[in-house]
């Protein structure tokens, strides 16, 4: 086998399609961009949300509410879901993730009061609810906020 065997795989290698070089090589006079229009020109560029002229969608909804962009995003857990730790386990937001229970450790959590709960656990939050306070400090347990 020498050098001038060798050849790319097949698929791998395109052609640049070189347009504008004359009539001859399939790609001249409007360059592949047809006859007029506002895709035929130079910068003529239609953003992803334009319709045409038709009123666009984001102005047809009706727009309610206000969202802060200094709204922080919290992960949700209720003690009910705490029950499946052993007594006096230290519950983090490390073993949280591992038993599927939040998403990231990154977000801030915060644990809730609905459902039945009768654990003595220790558990690190960066919020809890009242309730949920008094039902994990009742059971002997203790709420420690980060």
């Amino acid at each position: 086998m020498n050098i001038n065997d060798l050849k790319p795989n097949s698929g791998s290698f395109h052609h640049i399609k070189r347009v504008g070089r004359g009539v001859g090589s399939g790609h001249g006079k409007n360059s592949c961009r047809g006859e007029n229009g506002q895709k035929s020109r130079s910068g003529g560029h239609i953003s992803a949300h334009f319709e045409g002229g038709q009123m666009p969608f984001a102005r047809r909804i009706p727009k309610r509410g206000f969202k802060s962009l200094d709204r922080g995003q919290w992960q949700i857990v209720n003690v009910g879901n705490l029950n499946r730790f052993e007594d006096g386990t230290q519950v983090k937001k490390e073993l949280l993730k591992q038993t599927g229970l939040i998403q990231s450790t990154d977000l801030k959590l915060k644990v809730l009061a609905k459902g039945e709960f009768t654990k003595k656990l220790t558990v690190q939050a960066d919020a809890f609810s009242e309730r949920a306070k008094s039902i994990i400090e009742e059971r002997g347990g203790k709420a420690e906020v980060l």
